[in-house]
């Protein structure tokens, strides 16, 4: 799959921008605050529903305005698909597939890509909750039913926590508190489904992340994943947890015995939950556990190395998605990364790269690119194209 042609109204710095793209390389150059980035955090807004720079969709609506429209046309072999998205600042965003009216959820099944960025060595470093997303995002591009799963389990947990606050303020404990059990069973049922899912995907990814890291470090580290499942942790502390040695989980773990570990965990930390008026167990509290060496790569890995893990990363994320979608590789995206690699690195990214149908690049100095990469170059000043190479 290719993106061929994009166009932007009232999207972050662009009035409006029409860009022209090719199979191959393309490289968006511009020196910083242009609006390069602007460019591939569009389409990546295309295929997951989501910035990778920002968690509010406002944010991307021009300044002054009431909404932004993305349209993309994409084409697989001799097939084109039109995919648009309008961002809306009150009410909900509207989604097109050739003119017609679609769900916006449903947006990812016709256009995939994985995007890398500065941000994501937050993967490495950062909280848990950053890795959760990293895997949902990725689970919804393969499977887009997905999506609802994960919404009506947010939707339970909230009304949960709920019901938990309300007896903790009114003292009731127990067996007084029967509704709570409905909202188990509920909770159960979206969560289990979450885990499963999750875990086939680490199995999946453990192999590619392992090759990938080690093509672009050029090094003898293994990379590996560890699923840290709360269902099986002792750990009931309101922050996220430092999930014990108990709760490690290598492999894949099926829905019902994720459902019978889950219910198992709601028992025993009911007393805690009612205390804290907190539901402490379930996908929303897991966490992704990335090893060097089998070391934890956070707290260990120095900058060097997170960063080629965080790449490795998503480079695996390209390589599961290739691997099965009808439509063709997704449009891998590489924002501003260069920049931070040594000219070693450089050329192994390059490598890694070159065999995708599509890559997008943004570069402040195109010197930064690899000259294999250095393909079709389109110039960004200001919020507009200033020269088509």
């Amino acid at each position: 799959m290719i993106v061929s042609h994009l166009n932007l109204t009232d999207f972050r710095n662009y009035e409006t921008v029409d860009v022209a793209m090719v199979p191959g390389a393309n490289v968006f150059v511009g020196s910083n605050g242009q609006g390069k980035t602007n460019l591939v955090e569009a389409l990546g807004y295309l295929s997951t529903l989501g910035s990778h720079r920002v968690s509010t969709d406002h944010a991307m609506i021009r300044q002054g305005r009431d909404s932004a429209i993305v349209r993309a046309r994409l084409e697989n072999g001799d097939r084109q698909v039109l995919a648009e998205v309008q961002i809306n600042r009150s009410g909900a965003n509207r989604a097109q597939v050739n003119r017609s009216v679609i769900k916006t959820r449903e947006l990812p099944r016709y256009f995939s890509s994985v995007l890398f960025a500065p941000e994501d060595l937050a993967l490495v470093r950062g909280e848990p909750s950053g890795r959760r997303r990293f895997m949902d995002e990725l689970l919804v591009q393969r499977s887009p039913r997905l999506s609802a799963v994960m919404t009506d389990y947010e939707r339970v947990l909230r009304q949960r926590n709920t019901l938990l606050k309300s007896a903790r303020a009114s003292g009731v404990r127990g067996d007084q508190l029967s509704t709570l059990e409905i909202w188990d069973e509920r909770l159960v049922e979206f969560g289990s489904l979450i885990i499963e899912a999750r875990s086939q995907l680490i199995a999946e990814l453990l192999p590619e992340v392992a090759a990938a890291y080690s093509a672009i470090a050029g090094a003898d580290h293994e990379a590996s994943l560890t699923t840290l499942l709360s269902i099986l942790s002792t750990d009931s502390r309101d922050a996220e947890p430092e999930l014990d040695e108990a709760a490690t989980r290598g492999g894949s773990i099926s829905a019902t015995d994720a459902g019978e570990h889950f219910r198992a965990a709601l028992a025993r930390l009911r007393r805690a939950e009612l205390d804290r008026g907190l539901t402490l167990a379930g996908p929303h509290r897991d966490d992704l556990v990335l090893q060097l060496n089998g070391l934890p790569a956070r707290g260990y890995a120095s900058h060097g190395e997170s960063w080629s893990f965080a790449l490795a990363l998503k480079l695996a994320s390209a390589e599961v998605l290739r691997r099965e979608s009808p439509s063709g590789d997704p449009v891998l995206i590489l924002d501003d990364v260069f920049a931070e690699l040594d000219q070693s690195r450089r050329a192994r990214l390059a490598s890694a790269v070159e065999g995708f149908e599509q890559v997008l690049i943004t570069a402040a100095v195109l010197d930064d690119v690899p000259a294999e990469l250095a393909g079709h170059i389109v110039r960004i000043r200001a919020g507009a194209i200033e020269e088509d190479a």
